[in-house]
């Protein structure tokens, strides 16, 4: 699985077997629309059945379904492990013809679903890859939104607790809190007094449904 940049005895053969799996491409699809809806027209530029054949004898997936890239760091990491190493799973480890192979392990791992079945059987008898567990996904990003939602949780408690809402720049708000994908529940400390002057400041640009929700619970615009 040759990079684009490959050469041999000065002939460019990335760019070559590039142009060829265009041209097989090509191929493909004319034979497909010839199947749906004869007859098609010039098939100039498409990759001959003999070519491909010999190609094909060559290395079977030189011309993959999905991205050659994927493909060529399948095609390293399986030589690396022939070659006796460990299956690296984490980015900086095993570097290989410029292709960080444990980075792309991961990412394997953890995207795992956005796979093909072809690609996922690959991974999994081939190099020996697993899906990462549900413990080993990144949380998804809080949004905006719900910031502002856990922040608003955070000055009602101590609304509720103090009578008012004149919160010291410093002060740290501890809430219990149960996550969207049902993990938890768990203690969160937020930066209560920081956000509440910032609202403050930022009050002209408020929605007046929060302006609304501020003032409700003891909200002093004025510092």
């Amino acid at each position: 699985m040759a990079p684009l940049d490959a050469t041999h005895q000065g002939y460019k053969v990335g760019i070559w077997l590039k142009n060829a799996r265009a041209a097989a491409r090509k191929a493909a699809e004319i034979e497909q629309r010839r199947a749906e809806a004869p007859p098609v027209g010039s098939s100039s530029g498409a990759l001959s059945e003999e070519r491909r054949d010999q190609l094909e004898d060559i290395d079977p997936s030189w011309c993959p379904a999905w991205p050659v890239e994927w493909q060529r760091a399948f095609h390293l990491t399986r030589l690396h492990l022939e070659q006796g190493g460990e299956l690296p799973t984490e980015p900086g480890v095993v570097v290989h013809q410029g292709e960080d192979l444990g980075r792309w392990v991961r990412a394997q791992r953890l995207g795992w679903d956005k796979l093909t079945t072809v690609q996922q059987w690959l991974c999994e008898h081939i190099l020996g890859i697993q899906p990462a567990t549900e413990n080993e996904k990144p949380r998804p990003r809080t949004s905006q939104a719900d910031k502002w939602a856990l922040n608003y949780a955070a000055a009602t408690q101590y609304y509720q607790r103090e009578g008012h809402l004149k919160v010291p720049r410093k002060h740290l708000e501890r809430i219990i809190v149960t996550e969207m994908d049902g993990q938890g529940p768990e203690e969160r400390e937020l930066k209560l007094g920081a956000w509440i002057s910032n609202q403050r400041s930022r009050a002209a640009t408020l929605t007046p449904e929060r302006v609304e929700q501020l003032s409700d619970i003891g909200m002093r615009w004025a510092s």
